[in-house]
């Protein structure tokens, strides 16, 4: 149904490029108070179609105290090392920031529900674990093509400007997620959907349409007394219900983090190399959950469950290699290797003793570190201080000097 004036000239097509681009229509809107449902219910219809699994709508004003929240979070130092949380906050801190002419704003869902337990290769420790999400396609591609087709869509049809946002720019996705009925924040922090568990992937289009109404009363938070994904935390990364401590979580530690890993979360992250997917994978609501229909976010079977000595020997091309369209890739090789000595560390397998051996003249310092790490949880002392006799001496770094010291 299109509701602008039948004089206005026809809408011009453009593509859309790049994230947050606008696009304008050149007509007259007609009111938004006799057109939200009608206008809405065929949103909801063409997102469908165009294979998100789940639609929303919320105001912009219905997030405002998500950036004192922010705000908070930053000012604790809790973002650790991320230091775009703090250069983005004051756009990230509300939609309004980032676009003020925006009216409304659709929030669209990927389901990307797994057919397997997260957690089974938790105890494979000759095995990696890698987070459900980044066993698939790098999931950008998929949900801005998509964002860009609705997007293009809505322009053509109904008027106004739209912008699109994936999670590479400033968009506080999980609370307009949440106040767009899709779901609640779960004392994990994470959104938690009653038809699909703790799997969705977030994409939004901010238009100057006025959408209001529908979803926009948001959901209702149903944890109840629940403590399961607190309790779960291998590094206790909840100071409180609904609060993180980024810099206590494995997934941080392993992707955002660029530096040595702190010793105090190195056995507790056993095999994880990247990611961490312990406190969405126990949550009471998956078993209402269904798998991706998804072919692309499926998984690679050869990230089901890697071996250790498989992927601790891959050099910078292999890599890149390897992990082409993968988000693994943009952590680079290095911090892959860091993460995966430590699982090496962590395996008791003495036989993958070889592989960090190889490494302790490695070019990368977070390497070299992690290799005198592992080995000294797996060798004999006598032969760990042999090696300490050859390489202890002339190590300029000083943080691997000091795993020296300290092991």
């Amino acid at each position: 149904m299109r509701v602008f004036s039948p004089t206005s000239p026809s809408p011009a097509k453009r593509r859309f490029d790049g994230e947050g681009e606008v696009a304008r229509a050149a007509w007259r809107e007609i009111a938004p108070s006799e057109t939200a449902g009608p206008v809405r219910s065929a949103i909801r219809d063409r997102a469908l179609t165009l294979g998100f699994d789940g639609v929303g709508f919320a105001r912009p004003e219905a997030v405002a105290d998500a950036g004192e929240r922010l705000a908070a979070f930053v000012a604790e130092g809790r973002h650790g090392d991320m230091g775009w949380m703090a250069e983005t906050l004051e756009r990230r801190s509300h939609p309004h920031a980032l676009w003020p002419e925006a009216r409304s704003v659709v929030v669209l869902a990927v389901n990307y529900g797994p057919d397997f337990d997260p957690l089974r290769t938790l105890g494979q420790r000759d095995r990696a674990t890698v987070s459900v999400y980044a066993r698939n396609r790098d999931y950008h591609d998929l949900i801005k093509g998509r964002l860009k087709q609705l997007a293009g869509w809505m322009h053509g049809r109904f008027g106004g400007e739209v912008k699109v946002f994936v999670d590479t720019a400033p968009v506080m996705e999980k609370p307009l997620a949440a106040a767009a009925g899709l779901g609640w924040q779960g004392k994990h922090t994470n959104l938690v959907s009653r038809d699909f568990g703790s799997w969705l992937f977030l994409g939004a289009v901010f238009t100057t349409l006025d959408l209001a109404g529908g979803d926009a009363e948001g959901h209702p938070d149903l944890c109840g007394s629940c403590r399961a994904c607190l309790d779960v935390c291998p590094t206790d990364a909840f100071p409180a219900p609904y609060q993180l401590d980024a810099r206590r979580c494995i997934s941080y530690l392993t992707i955002e983090h660029k530096g040595h890993i702190p010793l105090e979360f190195r056995a507790a992250m056993g095999n994880r190399i990247y990611g961490c997917d312990d406190c969405l994978a126990v949550c009471p609501w998956n078993k209402f959950a269904r798998s991706t229909r998804e072919e692309k976010l499926r998984g690679r079977e050869d990230l089901a469950a890697p071996m250790l000595a498989d992927l601790v020997g891959l050099g910078d091309a292999a890599f890149r290699s390897h992990f082409s369209g993968s988000p693994i890739k943009r952590i680079g090789r290095d911090r892959l290797i860091r993460n995966v000595l430590i699982a090496i560390g962590n395996s008791g397998k003495r036989d993958l003793a070889i592989h960090a051996e190889r490494l302790l003249a490695d070019p990368a310092p977070v390497v070299r570190a992690m290799a005198v790490w592992a080995l000294s949880r797996l060798l004999p002392p006598e032969r760990f201080a042999a090696l300490g006799g050859r390489y202890a001496a002339r190590e300029t770094d000083p943080d691997v000097a000091a795993e020296w010291r300290h092991a």
